[in-house]
């Protein structure tokens, strides 16, 4: 769910009519089952779930559907269907993956041809995140209505983007509203048959704040439940001292296991800025040039490429420049401490044993637990492959 850069205008438009919505009517008979989150030993407690869209059952149950229905771009040729999980696929970590049929240089490619602007980001563990979305936190809690967690906002933009769906919401209302089945399903959720842009972003977004990932290696560790290896240990020690590869302060640590503060950070990868569409371009705060999200570790494995422009193609340019290739400039953040020698200068060892703690951050249960994946039926009877177009195979 990238986003190329809207007009101001566009973005105000999209904010007032999900502020408003269209519900159609509200039976009082009408009474979802809550859904209880389960949050992991560990995590955070404060989640990011607003008042007026509330996890349930039916809501999730619904969001899931449209998730993985292609026809929410509002089209219903084979080659032209297109879903969220179109880009964002679960087996790799809800990314495109770098041999996604449509991923080329380190973009992925929408319904019309157009190009993403950055590299597309995981959707994990996302109900906590406070600090907005998108590389540049272009959809941020502050910038809207404040009953509204931007989330929801997110998936309506996927939509109509360019790179994206490029759909027309009109088209897309009412294709899943002709669609046998949905009507029941928007009634058991949100108490009108009406199929509404609000109500499916709503929705979706009720499903992806489910995708909890905490049973990697490390939390099983932290936990008590297994032992890292020696160099795995070693590698954390690395991971989260100043002295050693300093990696803490952007992604996190036993402290703050979603391995990410989304925040955002000039990181040393240039010396000169020209993205219009970095931090400092919604910020317009000097010192934000250059910056972008710090994305979490958990099955970075899986994140390929790397950086906001793809720019590395594996884990290991990544250590690399962390190591030795960190670039001076008037805008790098302050918590790059080893900028002045280029980087945190690690042995050939000291890369292994990072990259072995690393590693344990992934979740293979998570990249393969059905309740995340396409159904196989869906409320019209269509199999997945049927309803998922040419990307049906990319699982």
């Amino acid at each position: 769910m990238t986003l190329k850069s809207f007009p101001a205008a566009l973005i105000f438009v999209m904010v007032f009519l999900f502020s408003c919505g269209d519900k159609g009517p509200h039976p009082v008979s009408h009474n979802p089952t809550p859904y209880e989150l389960q949050i992991p030993k560990y995590f955070p407690t404060q989640l990011n779930i607003p008042d007026n869209n509330p996890l349930t059952v039916e809501g999730i149950e619904l969001g899931r559907y449209l998730f993985y229905d292609g026809r929410l771009s509002g089209r219903t040729h084979f080659d032209s269907l297109m879903s969220c999980g179109s880009c964002h696929v679960q087996s790799r970590n809800f990314e495109p993956g770098i041999d996604h049929p449509i991923f080329q240089g380190g973009r992925t490619f929408g319904l019309s041809g157009t190009p993403t602007p950055h590299v597309t980001l995981p959707l994990i563990n996302l109900v906590w995140n406070q600090n907005g979305y998108l590389w540049n936190g272009m959809i941020h809690e502050s910038n809207s209505n404040p009953s509204r967690r931007r989330l929801e906002d997110l998936v309506w933009m996927g939509v109509v983007a360019p790179h994206e769906m490029n759909g027309d919401t009109n088209r897309t209302k009412a294709l899943i509203q002709q669609t046998p089945g949905y009507a029941d399903l928007f009634f058991n959720a949100f108490g009108s048959t009406k199929v509404t842009m609000e109500n499916i972003s709503r929705a979706i977004a009720q499903f992806v704040r489910t995708f909890v990932s905490a049973n990697s290696k490390f939390d099983r560790y932290m936990r008590g439940e297994v032992q890292l290896s020696q160099q795995e240990i070693n590698g954390f020690i690395l991971f989260t001292t100043e002295e050693g590869a300093d990696c803490f302060h952007c992604h996190g640590s036993s402290g703050n296991p979603l391995f990410t503060t989304n925040l955002f950070y000039n990181n040393g990868k240039d010396t000169e800025f020209n993205d219009p569409r970095d931090r400092f371009a919604i910020s317009g705060d000097e010192f934000d040039k250059g910056a972008y999200k710090a994305t979490t570790l958990r099955n970075i494995a899986f994140g390929g490429p790397y950086m906001h422009d793809g720019r590395f193609q594996t884990l290991d340019e990544v250590i690399d420049f962390y190591s030795h290739d960190v670039k001076m400039s008037p805008w790098v953040n302050p918590l790059m401490h080893h900028v002045a020698e280029s980087g945190v200068q690690l042995t050939p060892v000291e890369k292994a044993e990072l990259k072995a703690f690393i590693l344990s951050l992934q979740d293979d249960e998570f990249l393969a637990n059905p309740k995340f994946g396409p159904p196989a039926i869906f409320p019209d009877g269509s199999t997945y492959e049927q309803i998922a177009g040419k990307f049906a195979g990319v699982r």
